[in-house]
C-alpha cells in the first residue's frame, strides 16, 4: 500500500506541473494568434482604402502612372500575402513574407504621398485628405497591433525556450513564433521621382 501511495505521489509531482506548463503554452499561443488576428483586420482595412486613394489621385497625377501602378501592384501583392498568412500566425517564414510585402507597400505609399506635395489641387481635395487621414489612422492601428503581436509572440517564445517548459513544448511540437517587422529600408530610402511629360 505504501508503495502505491509513493508511486501516486511521484506521478502527481511529475504530471501536475507538466499539465500546468502545457496549459500555459496553449494560453500564450492563443494570445499571439489573437494578436495576429487584430493585425489581419487592420491590414485588410488598409488594403481596402488604397484603391479609393488611387482612384482619387489618378485624375490629378496623370503624369505619375508608374507610381500609381506600383501602388496597385504592391497593394495586390500585400493583400495576397495577407490572405495566405492569415492562417499561419507565428510561422517565421510567413511573418517574414508578410513583413516584406507590407514594407514594400508602405514604401510606395510614402512615395505617393511625397509626390502629392507637387500637386496643390490634389492636396486641397477633400476626398484625398479624408482618405489620407483614414490611411494614417489605419497605419497607427497596424503599428499598435503589430507591437501587441510581437510582445505576445515574445512572451510565448520565452515560455517555449525556457526550462522546464521547453521540454513540454518539444514533446507537443510548440514551435517558436516569428516576429513581424514591416520595414523595407530600400523602398523607404528611395527618393520620389517627379516627372512631367
Amino acid at each position: 500500500m505504501e508503495t502505491v501511495i509513493t508511486l501516486l505521489i511521484v506521478l502527481a509531482v511529475l504530471i501536475v506541473p507538466s499539465v500546468l506548463l502545457y496549459n500555459r503554452l496553449v494560453r500564450k499561443r492563443n494570445a499571439f494568434k489573437n494578436a495576429f488576428a487584430q493585425i489581419d483586420v487592420q491590414l485588410k482595412r488598409r488594403h481596402d482604402l488604397i484603391p479609393n486613394l488611387v482612384e482619387t489621385v489618378q485624375g490629378y497625377m496623370a503624369h505619375e502612372r508608374e507610381t500609381l501602378t506600383a501602388v496597385i501592384e504592391a497593394r495586390n501583392n500585400a493583400e495576397q500575402v495577407r490572405q495566405q498568412t492569415s492562417g499561419a500566425a507565428g510561422d517565421p517564414a510567413s511573418m517574414e513574407q508578410l513583413g516584406k510585402a507590407e514594407g514594400s507597400l508602405g514604401g510606395v505609399l510614402g512615395r505617393l504621398f511625397a509626390l502629392s506635395e507637387a500637386y496643390p489641387d490634389l492636396k486641397a481635395n477633400e476626398n484625398f485628405r479624408s482618405l489620407q487621414e483614414e490611411l494614417t489612422s489605419t497605419e497607427n492601428r497596424v503599428a499598435y497591433a503589430r507591437q501587441a503581436y510581437n510582445d505576445a509572440a515574445m512572451r510565448y517564445n520565452n515560455v517555449v525556450e525556457t526550462v522546464p517548459s521547453n521540454i513540454i513544448a518539444g514533446m507537443f511540437n510548440f514551435a517558436r513564433a516569428g516576429m513581424l517587422e514591416f520595414e523595407d529600408r530600400e523602398a523607404m530610402q528611395e527618393p520620389p521621382k517627379v516627372q512631367f511629360s
